[in-house]
């Protein structure tokens, strides 16, 4: 499962726990509803093409990563099949070369694929408009309809809900109006 949708997932639950409990005091008698994060996440257009691109340029660094892999991969195998040949000096320039592009290598991938790395930081970038979209039509509808409570169905250890509880098609209208 990618970054972005793990992402979502927790966020999404955490907006909606937080929803949950900004008004502790109501009674047993508040009423009750809950989305399926699960069905916004694949359903709602702007966040299948943000994944979309997302998921492009994964590919290409992830591509760039192998090439670079390659790369290391060649320079070695020419040092192995020609170390007997080549004099101390030749070898030692040859395997710092082998160093430099390891070095390289692992800093791509910490750059990019690391924690804070590129990837991370272009998910929240592409993220970050949609979980705000999808928070504020929660809140609007949980206020216009007079919701207490708002679970998300993914997230929220929901065992059982009656589907007429299920606003998840309401969400995902609202956000449609909104594109």
């Amino acid at each position: 499962m990618s970054i972005m949708r793990n992402l979502l997932w927790t966020v999404i639950g955490a907006l909606l726990m937080s929803l949950i409990f900004t008004n502790p005091g109501v009674a047993q008698s508040g009423k009750i509803v809950y989305v399926d994060s699960y069905r916004i996440r694949n359903e709602y257009r702007e966040f299948l093409e943000a994944q979309e691109k997302f998921d492009k340029e994964l590919d290409e660094w992830q591509k760039e990563a192998m090439e670079m892999e390659r790369e290391v991969d060649s320079l070695k195998k020419d040092l192995n099949e020609k170390a007997l040949l080549l004099s101390e000096e030749a070898r030692t320039r040859k395997q710092e070369a082998i160093d430099a592009k390891e070095a390289a290598l692992q800093k791509y991938m910490v750059d990019v694929f690391g924690q804070s790395g590129k990837a991370e930081q272009r998910n929240r970038q592409l993220t970050k408009p949609l979980l705000d979209k999808i928070t504020t039509v929660l809140e609007r509808i949980a206020q216009e309809q007079n919701y207490d409570y708002v679970f998300d169905a993914v997230n929220g250890n929901l065992a059982y809900a009656k589907k007429s509880l299920d606003i998840t098609d309401m969400v995902l209208e609202e956000l449609q109006k909104l594109q």
